[in-house]
């Protein structure tokens, strides 16, 4: 029976031949996945059932990043929950203050996840690792209590939709671009509860921080998970990081798809999403007249080293613009010893930027850039929803790197050309 990417990695690990969408299967787990937010309720979870252990202290990741280090009494809360279990179970993937790092840019960094894998993650942009060729998916923490204890978890088996990428990405678009633009064609429920699935000639020529980006933004198009191919960039990429040997699958070239969408990336365009709603797609050159009060570089979908270097292109021997607040946030401990050696992290506070440590922060109005009411920013991040950044009546723009540091130039939303 002929089977797409992600139906083939769900088969092998439920023990079965083929599967078909719409059938119910439960599936054995390569990693299980929690934060400082949703592991605490997990935690509580498996304490209630009475677990007595996990199911293998090598496969469960707990990443402290949300409010890490911790902003209030309940953060420091919330992490001493996930310090005790971690420390009684031993887990291996524990990750705290000193090497903690943005949950979806540390675990294939350290290549925690590979090819082949089933993940699940108590976190709705766990599907970030379907760049590695990977099938990840976010859930509840219930579903996160039950995966710990018994590294499995049930699935109702996705359709999927095949996009075609085509061409070579133009100068200064990206994969932030490129993924902006699918949400802005098929909209936010456009692949509800579907697999995301990347072919055609253009997906070589996009590098993995531009696949981690775009997968990391399936899940707002409503995708159950988004996958890339394994090819050449994929192997290089694991090759002495990953902790397993990658297992390849490929869809049968008969495999059945919903609908095909079809992107030429030499057509991509620096590309913006308005307000409120990840699909309100508009191209950054036309938005020049939207004043700005904060620009935020960074988080699980932008912060990789290839976005610093993005930034550092554009904002080094500059001054941000009077009355703009750039914050740049380098997504793990790795990006940001490597943005002080390469004297990135000197020329931002130069050019008038705020560096953080790696959190989430801003992103999900947590702190490090909260906004108050009326104000505009510009944000590498992944969601723009009423309220996402701080005051209901604020407002966030979805970019690339390279929009949101020529923003911070001028004080307006801003194409950079150069």
């Amino acid at each position: 029976m002929p089977m797409t990417m992600t139906q083939k990695i769900l088969a092998a690990h439920a023990g079965l031949d083929s599967v078909v969408s719409g059938q119910l299967i439960e599936a054995k787990l390569d990693i299980v996945l929690g934060n400082d937010i949703t592991a605490p309720v997990a935690i509580k979870e498996f304490e209630k059932a009475c677990f007595d252990n996990v199911f293998d202290r090598d496969r469960i990741a707990i990443v402290l990043d949300h409010f890490v280090p911790n902003k209030d009494i309940k953060a420091a809360e919330q992490s001493k929950i996930c310090r005790n279990f971690a420390n009684s179970h031993c887990i291996s993937h524990f990750y705290d203050v000193g090497k903690m790092g943005i949950e979806h840019a540390l675990l294939p960094e350290q290549g925690i996840v590979t090819a082949g894998d089933c993940i699940i993650g108590a976190d709705s942009h766990t599907c970030t690792y379907g760049a590695v060729g990977a099938f990840s998916t976010g859930v509840g923490s219930t579903d996160m209590a039950a995966g710990m204890a018994t590294g499995k978890a049930w699935f109702k088996v996705p359709s999927a939709i095949k996009v075609e990428l085509t061409g070579k990405l133009k100068k200064n678009t990206g994969g932030k671009d490129v993924i902006l633009t699918l949400i802005g064609k098929i909209g936010v429920d456009g692949a509800l509860y579907k697999s995301l699935e990347f072919c055609g000639d253009g997906v070589a020529s996009l590098s993995m921080d531009d696949r981690l980006c775009i997968c990391n933004m399936a899940i707002e198009a409503g995708a159950k998970n988004g996958i890339f191919p394994v090819d050449d960039v994929t192997l290089a990429y694991l090759d002495n990081r990953a902790e397993r040997s990658p297992v390849i699958y490929s869809a049968d070239n008969d495999a059945e798809y919903e609908k095909t969408v079809r992107i030429n990336l030499s057509e991509v365009v620096p590309t913006v999403s308005c307000p409120h709603l990840p699909e309100n797609t508009r191209p950054a050159k036309e938005l020049s007249h939207v004043k700005i009060d904060q620009v935020v570089i960074g988080s699980c979908t932008n912060g990789r080293m290839e976005d610093m270097t993005a930034a550092y292109n554009i904002l080094k021997e500059k001054k941000i613009k009077d009355g703009v607040r750039c914050i740049i946030i380098p997504a793990t401990m790795q990006i940001m010893r490597e943005c002080v050696e390469k004297g990135y992290v000197t020329a931002f506070i130069d050019a008038g930027a705020v560096v953080s440590t790696p959190t989430c922060g801003p992103c999900l109005g947590g702190y490090m850039g909260i906004l108050a009411s009326g104000e505009k920013c510009i944000a590498t991040t992944n969601r723009n929803f009423v309220g996402r950044m701080g005051h209901p009546s604020s407002e966030v723009y979805l970019a690339s790197p390279q929009t949101a540091a020529a923003s911070a130039l001028t004080g307006y939303i801003t194409e950079y050309t150069e």
